[in-house]
């Protein structure tokens, strides 16, 4: 009797793993091997280090909404409001780089058929032709809503805002809303700190949008070297805070004044800090620098 029992439940287990059609035990570990294989993988980044702060001390700042985090783990190490929609002003340029540079070759040519003259201008002249580069120089750098709205016009003003609100979606920022390329004032144009904090960590990771950021200032010319534009970093930091690079400033009055900066720590590590409607952006970043060396710390994991 024994016997026959262990022969029918072999029987059993053979028809079980033979069996045509969907075993959800058999499925479910086959899905989630991963979860196996990759245990051990982790254990070559246990070791990197994470930023720990002071939480006594806060960072005395005028800026509604701020957002600081390191950029290697993207930990935050100090928000305020980091989710509250705001009006991004220029610092939607980063994100209209970010499509320029997925759509375009840098190398490529726009002959202008028409030039914004609103805010910030790099001074585009009507019937130009400039490369995608120097109007990236321009958009980044001098901040121009000329450049930006100039970088859209080969495939359309309607159909860069949406690759942008695309892009915004892609890179999970759910805050955000684009209405136009160079961060003009529209109620319906949001993002938050923690947004452009995303944006800002994009764009770093990109070699040649990251080197265009940092120029302090630089001079351009159309394709024919006969109309020059002088541009110089309208981000006032840049030079003076030592460790502190782009990435992108922005204001308007409804929005008040934006800063998504850089900043690279004496020993290394670097943060990107986010501090919009700010009394004083400049100085409200300084502040956090001052923090960030006084309160922050990295522990191993």
């Amino acid at each position: 009797m024994k016997f026959k029992t262990v022969c029918l439940f072999a029987l059993f287990s053979l028809l079980f793993l033979f069996y045509p059609g969907d075993s959800t035990l058999f499925h479910t570990f086959s899905y989630h091997r991963s979860l196996f294989s990759d245990q051990n993988r982790s254990i070559a980044y246990a070791n990197n280090p994470v930023p720990i702060r002071n939480f006594d001390i806060n960072p005395e700042i005028t800026a509604e909404s701020a957002y600081i985090v390191d950029r290697k783990s993207f930990s935050p190490v100090y928000e305020k409001n980091a989710h509250k929609h705001m009006f991004p002003a220029s610092t939607a340029k980063m994100i209209t780089a970010l499509v320029a540079y997925d759509i375009y070759k840098a190398d490529s040519t726009i002959k202008l058929n028409s030039v914004l003259e609103d805010g910030q201008v790099m001074g585009l002249v009507q019937g130009e032709e400039i490369s995608i580069e120097n109007l990236l120089y321009g958009t980044l750098v001098h901040s121009g809503n000329d450049a930006a709205y100039a970088l859209a016009q080969p495939i359309g003003l309607t159909a860069f805002v949406a690759k942008m609100n695309e892009k915004a979606q892609a890179l999970h920022m759910y805050d955000t809303h684009f209405e136009n390329p160079a961060g003009l004032h529209n109620p319906a144009q949001h993002s938050s700190a923690f947004d452009l904090a995303l944006a800002g960590r994009t764009l770093l990771n990109n070699p040649y949008l990251s080197k265009i950021v940092s120029t302090k200032e630089i001079e351009i010319s159309d394709t024919q070297y006969r109309i020059f534009h002088k541009l110089v970093n309208v981000n006032k930091l840049l030079g003076e805070i030592p460790g502190v690079g782009g990435l992108k400033t922005g204001y308007t009055i409804e929005s008040g004044e934006n800063l998504v900066s850089l900043y690279r720590t004496p020993d290394g590590h670097e943060f990107i800090i986010v501090v919009l409607n700010s009394l004083d952006r400049f100085e409200d970043t300084k502040t956090i620098v001052n923090w960030i060396n006084s309160n922050v710390s990295f522990v191993a994991q």
